[in-house]
């Protein structure tokens, strides 16, 4: 059925903001963007690289990596144009394209925090069974869910319209205007991105770090319990595997930090907003927005600060020892898993 609006060809209100105040955001934007993709990049050509960094667990987190990179790429720089201008020229079909693929690549990142996440558990709470466990097939489909579903559930939403659906009336009267892109959502659609972007995956990953963290505990405890005569041969034969427990409980708990303070204010405000009648503002919106980004600039730093095999890998890159000859098989850690 056809509807015709009287207010569709209404212009949107550009930005009223000083060249001054612009100059900074642009800056701001570009840092991040920049500090993205160099971020990113670097972790997909480290393990893309070096061979001994070629295993499943790293499959999964140059994946992740090179979704933060197409994040960095695709998504911001257009973002960036429309949060700064409060205005969009690059047409209706784009805004439609790049709506879809912001959703899907930020889903994306966080499908992949959450599989990353598990295969940690197994890692260190199941580490006899893990390979069993954790096989590369295993990988391929964790990398494969979090590419297909997330693409099948943005594209399909946005193409399709059901993101207004039960709401296309204060949408086309209120929201709607010509030369805006707003990332709209009805109440039953603003629900159902909560659950599946950030409600699900996150509790996931809230649910397997506390796991960790008690088991880490436990073991420590169990340690200490044990006979003086026994404590000194435990301590050797279980000191890598407690290392590994804490440096899992440690990194998982930081990724879960950061995604929780990048993305939790922008999914509570998504969820509430049409509950609220959509007072939140535009601005504060496209602020929240880029708060998330935030989520895909930081995780680099994670591993940089966490996984010496990363540093390692970086300074070979930075210093140009990449380009010599099988720079391939450098020794990147000593340790057998990284």
């Amino acid at each position: 059925m056809s509807v015709c609006h009287n207010v569709m060809n209404i212009s949107c209100v550009g930005s009223n903001w000083s060249s001054d105040v612009r100059a900074s955001l642009y800056s701001l934007m570009v840092l991040i963007i920049l500090t993205t993709l160099v971020g990113n990049l670097m972790v997909v050509i480290s393990i893309s690289h070096f061979k001994q960094l070629h295993t499943p667990t790293n499959c999964l987190l140059r994946s992740m990596a090179t979704v933060d990179f197409l994040l960095g790429c695709l998504v911001m720089p257009y973002s960036m144009v429309r949060s700064v201008e409060h205005y969009w020229y690059f047409g209706e079909i784009f805004c439609k394209i790049h709506t879809s693929t912001d959703i899907m690549l930020s889903s994306a990142s966080i499908f992949h925090l959450s599989f990353i996440s598990i295969d940690r558990y197994y890692a260190v709470c199941d580490p006899l069974r893990y390979k069993a466990r954790m096989s590369l097939l295993v990988i391929f489909v964790m990398i494969f869910i979090s590419w297909s579903v997330p693409a099948v559930f943005a594209f399909g939403m946005i193409f399709l319209e059901l993101n207004f659906k039960g709401a296309e009336e204060i949408y086309y009267k209120h929201i709607h205007c010509r030369g805006g892109c707003t990332v709209f959502f009805s109440k039953i659609t603003g629900v159902l991105v909560f659950m599946i972007s950030f409600y699900i995956p996150g509790s996931v990953m809230l649910c397997v770090y506390c796991r960790i963290y008690f088991i880490a505990k436990e073991q420590a405890k169990s340690i200490k319990g044990t006979n003086p005569k026994l404590q000194t041969g435990l301590e050797v034969k279980n000191g890598i595997l407690q290392s590994k427990e804490r440096k899992a409980a440690t990194t998982l708990g930081l990724l879960l930090g950061v995604f929780l303070i990048c993305w939790c204010p922008f999914f509570v405000s998504t969820v509430m907003d049409p509950f609220l009648n959509y007072l939140v503002p535009l601005t504060l919106n496209e602020a929240l927005i880029w708060f998330g980004y935030l989520n895909s600039t930081l995780n680099p730093m994670v591993y940089a600060f966490f996984y010496p095999w990363f540093r390692k890998a970086l300074k070979t890159i930075l210093i140009g020892k990449i380009f010599r000859k099988d720079s391939s098989r450098c020794k990147i850690f000593l340790d057998s898993n990284p």
